[in-house]
């Protein structure tokens, strides 16, 4: 992994060495050829970007990412208003984009250069007109963000692009020359589109602001369906996709979903009416059922919203309500998940399109986990029509497995938690008993996860205790018995319900060992941060005094900081990130609206500089400052520098992010003084402390899901390792796979034994000691208009799909 120096080696800057950077973290050297190569890859090149095809919040941060991205390749780009309509009406619908033109679009839904459906370039004739364009134009490259149906548009139009230039000079329309300069078209697409339906990617740009959109409307129906204790209907889009429908249900614990894919059982209505009744039974006061727009039963015959009001209001008699969420969920500020997307997807395309040749296939920039990845675009489109024609066919099994493997987990977690009956206890004997607990910091996400580890571990037929305050209520004994309904409404909820500390076992292994012997503990999940961590570490190392403390035990990391070894993310960063997203939105209006104004924001994070980073790629920062790069006074003045250039553009404002413990010096009131007395006559300052707002609010989708699938497979972990470390009558586990953090790996969910995690930390400064965003840094640089030198050399190259989906993440 490539580091950066955080002081941005601007154009108002002279590094010592332009050919080196070196961090804490590794030094890396490459020759001067390498390291200048993307800075001139567009040079003599055109490029053209549209969006087609519905809409999706998101868009725009692609459209940024591909302008700046290919201006700082030397390229010229162009914007095609209104999409393939303005691919073949030309004119003024084909213009020449600059940096200052696509300023303050990241905030913004929908698509700011237009969309529209065309019925012209579905016609030769019409990809006749569009050619002539381009041609005219210079453009041989050409990315289009949109769904299927876009793309395959885009494949056509570049498979026949050698006999378009032949018609076209043959009437005279354009030169030979002409034709010679725009030999070969590239095309690269994005996908655009909230229904989450194209194979080959594990989110399209637009699907988690959807979502976002969906959970507040359900969040709010959730409120005043207590009151009344009432059934709502929920219907959401997605086309032929369940996809929305399914994530809805996980994120706030549906009592039953509907989608396409998986249709009902025969006898569904009475299994619905079943499953409302016994959430009554058990103290519940609401019903909430989701349902995809194409739900559809096993023969094929649509299920409204309308039908399940009908029967629910029929055998049961609740007072039941409809509500038809329709175009609301594709409107809206995009979530900080879409925007990083939209702008890393961005970044791709560009260097796919001026790395092309005329061998290359057509291809579509995809993510895997948290990977991105360039994946033969008619592949992708060919599978997501294999998953139409399968469940036109009834082939609903065959429908889910073409949907991928995430779908498909997903799908059997809804199952486990809604389907499922919790069993009736049978007895000691049989029953294990595992204990769950918050560590650390509060975060948002840490219920949910705690919800899905109590509820799957009572299917599976265990005793599930619950202990609150962290090792010290372990200590002191805080432990009770948690049944089906203790966790009831959880899933939405932020903080920790059980509360939390950051006190570590080390001085009470005597009282825990005590209390794991009296309450029969065979097993612990541990919900937290770096102290849960830590915590696990030390109880490692306590099993060589006290036996009771072999008990097999899991980490699941839940902390803003997303500073656990182990894992790429963590359950509660992706909340804290889209709040700090938010404050710096309004922030930014702010200062459009008063202009020449720079704001330094302070974001929490210790020492790890994760939420500063993504949250400044995120609301378009500056500079962000951060720990890993150690930056010096001279990278401070070139900064100053830059924004004294910026503020004698159209562009008269500017955002800083500061990590709180970057550098103890360099403190976030001695960067506001300088930018102050530096800008003086120039620009404004001011600053603000974000605080503690970052670790509440409501969880967002990401990380409910997130968390309810990491505290199913934590359990099911734990459930397996308990009968593995079964000997002579009692539960002795005391080798390192028995000791694990369940993290995200790149594209998997994978259990790592904590000490073999020692290695990777970095103690000190409570960080691991590579961390994958780093590498993003160049491009939060790049689109603030610094020039540094990005390097190409970790960009993705082209996969094929069936080796794609063969390693995709398992959550």
């Amino acid at each position: 992994m490539t580091t950066y120096r955080a002081a941005n080696e601007g154009a108002y800057q002279t590094p010592i060495c332009p050919c080196v950077t070196t961090s804490p973290w590794k030094e890396w050297i490459m020759t001067h050829e390498e390291h200048h190569a993307a800075k001139t890859l567009g040079i003599g090149k055109a490029i053209a970007v549209l969006t087609s095809g519905g809409d999706a919040q998101g868009m725009n941060a692609a459209v940024r990412a591909v302008v700046r991205v290919g201006i700082f390749t030397g390229a010229r780009v162009f914007f095609v208003h209104e999409g393939y309509q303005g691919l073949v009406d030309g004119g003024d619908n084909i213009r020449e984009a600059t940096w200052e033109s696509v300023s303050m679009m990241l905030q913004l839904g929908g698509t700011v250069i237009g969309s529209a459906r065309c019925k012209d370039f579905r016609e030769r004739e019409g990809r006749l007109r569009a050619a002539h364009n381009l041609v005219k134009r210079g453009i041989t490259n050409l990315c289009v963000i949109g769904g299927d149906g876009s793309l395959t548009g885009a494949d056509t139009f570049r498979s026949e692009w050698s006999d378009l230039l032949s018609d076209l000079q043959k009437a005279g329309k354009i030169t030979a020359e002409e034709a010679t300069k725009s030999s070969y078209l590239n095309i690269v697409g994005l996908v655009g589109s909230i229904d989450n339906d194209f194979c080959g990617t594990d989110m399209t740009i637009g699907t988690d602001s959807a979502l976002h959109r969906i959970i507040e409307i359900v969040d709010a129906i959730t409120t005043t369906a207590q009151s009344h204790q009432r059934t709502f209907v929920l219907e959401v889009m997605g086309r032929h996709c369940g996809y929305l429908a399914l994530v809805t249900s996980l994120s706030c614990g549906a009592d039953w979903v509907f989608i396409p894919e998986c249709p009902p059982d025969d006898d569904w209505e009475e299994h619905l009416c079943r499953r409302l009744s016994e959430t009554r039974t058990r103290g519940s006061r609401l019903n909430i059922i989701i349902v995809a727009e194409g739900a559809i039963d096993k023969t094929g015959k649509p299920i409204t919203s309308e039908d399940i009001k009908n029967l629910v209001v029929k055998r049961l008699g609740y007072d039941t309500r409809v509500t038809v969420l329709g175009h609301v969920q594709r409107g809206g500020t995009p979530s900080a998940f879409d925007r990083i997307l939209g702008s890393r997807m961005g970044v791709e395309a560009v260097m796919a399109l001026l790395e092309g040749t005329p061998d290359t296939p057509a291809c579509v920039v995809s993510l895997s986990g948290n990977q991105a990845v360039r994946l033969p675009l008619m592949e992708c489109v060919q599978m997501t029509k294999d998953v139409t024609k399968a469940m036109n066919d009834r082939k609903f099994d065959e429908a889910m497995k073409l949907r991928g493997r995430s779908f498909m987990n997903n799908w059997e977690v809804y199952k486990l938690l809604a389907h499922v009956r919790p069993p009736v206890s049978k007895g000691p004997s049989s029953i294990h008993t595992v204990a769950v607990m918050n560590v650390g910091a509060p975060a948002a996400g840490m219920n949910a996860a705690v919800r899905s580890t109590v509820r799957i571990g009572l299917i599976q037929g265990n005793r599930v205790l619950v202990v609150h305050d962290g090792f010290e209520g372990l200590a002191k004994g805080q432990i009770e018995e948690a049944g089906w309904s203790y966790v009831g409404g959880w899933t939405g909820q932020g903080g920790s319900k059980l509360g939390t500390k950051r006190t570590l076992p080390k001085k009470s292994f005597e009282q825990i060992s005590a209390n794991i012997t009296k309450f029969n503990i065979q097993g612990l999940v541990i919900i937290g941060g770096f102290e849960a961590y830590t915590g696990g570490l030390e109880l490692m190392e306590g099993r060589k005094l006290f036996d009771e403390l072999c008990i097999p035990f899991v980490v699941i990391p839940a902390t803003v900081s997303n500073n656990v070894p182990g894992s790429d993310f963590s359950v509660g960063a992706d909340t804290a990130l889209n709040t700090i997203c938010t404050t710096c939105d309004r922030i930014k209006q702010s200062a459009a609206g008063t202009k020449r104004r720079v704001f330094i924001i302070e974001t929490m994070g210790g020492y790890c500089g994760y939420l500063a980073t993504m949250a400044g790629l995120a609301a378009g920062a500056d500079a962000a400052y951060i720990f890993e790069e150690p930056f010096t006074i001279r990278d401070l003045q070139a900064n100053v520098e830059h924004l004294v250039h910026k503020m004698k553009t159209t562009v008269k404002r500017g955002l800083v992010l500061r990590n709180e413990k970057c550098n103890e010096n360099y403190t976030t009131d001695f960067i506001f003084n300088l930018y102050s007395e530096e800008g003086k006559g120039i620009f404004d300052s001011r600053k603000n402390v974000l605080g503690h707002m970052q670790q509440g609010g409501s969880p967002t989708p990401f990380d409910r899901n997130f968390a309810t699938k990491m505290g199913a497979k934590a359990m099911n972990w734990m459930s397996g390792k308990i009968k593995e470390s079964y000997r002579n009558g009692r539960i002795f586990a005391n080798t390192p796979d028995s000791g694990c953090v369940l993290g995200m790996r790149k594209r998997a969910l994978v259990f790592q034994p904590v000490t073999e995690l020692k290695e990777q930390t970095d103690f000190d400064h409570r960080i691991p000691k590579e961390q994958w965003w780093l590498k993003l840094r160049p491009i939060l640089k790049i689109l603030a208009k610094y020039e540094i030198d990005l390097d190409t050399s970790e960009h993705a190259h082209l996969e094929h799909i069936s080796r794609k989906r063969s390693g995709e993440a398992s959550i």
